[in-house]
């Protein structure tokens, strides 16, 4: 588990690692949940076969690591973004190159919570599945689990709103946005 990421979500002081970040923990978190949910089932299934609690787990466990891996690029990207702004601006070549550099950084900071978003989406979906087909001792544990990967998603969205006015390409933001509309569950 990347702890560093976790601990610097948790420290105020740092500034590099904020939503995003956090957004794509809760959907680890949340995944973890839906695999350990799934492993508490199959000694007693509920409408699913012992089969389809391991393919769940499986699944939801590979969501967690991709997860994980997606908390650290999140703050690589707003880095990016950071070291963009801070490229010298003096000859017109400087403000073309930081421009064109602030522009491709935006991008890349949407796109990191755009891809945590689907897999926050994912997760959600998982733990949906569960609920009534699964143990029942395990409710309150899957329904935390929706609670996160449902505010991953959120979290996501907000981030990928932030960015989008460091974009100027009508076709990439007209992506971006219809992506949006995709986590929120209107397409």
């Amino acid at each position: 588990m990347n702890l560093e990421i976790l601990g610097k979500v948790i420290n105020s002081d740092d500034f590099t690692v904020g939503g995003g970040s956090a957004s794509a923990i809760a959907g680890s978190m949340a995944a973890g949940i839906v695999s350990m949910v799934c492993k508490l089932s199959m000694n007693k299934p509920v409408k699913l076969t012992v089969e389809e609690y391991e393919s769940i787990s499986k699944e939801a466990d590979e969501l967690a690591k991709q997860l994980l891996i997606g908390a650290d690029d999140d703050t690589k990207a707003y880095c990016m973004i950071k070291d963009a702004y801070a490229m010298p601006k003096n000859t017109d070549e400087e403000k073309k190159l930081r421009t064109a550099s602030i522009r491709e950084a935006g991008k890349a900071a949407a796109s990191v919570p755009r891809d945590n978003g689907y897999k926050n989406k994912r997760v959600n979906e998982l733990a949906l599945l569960l609920v009534g087909q699964s143990n029942e001792a395990a409710s309150s544990d899957l329904y935390s689990a929706l609670y996160l990967s449902d505010a991953g998603v959120k979290g996501c969205i907000l981030n990928i709103e932030a960015n989008l006015s460091l974009i100027k390409d009508e076709k990439i933001l007209d992506g971006f946005k219809n992506d949006i509309e995709i986590l929120k569950g209107n397409k």
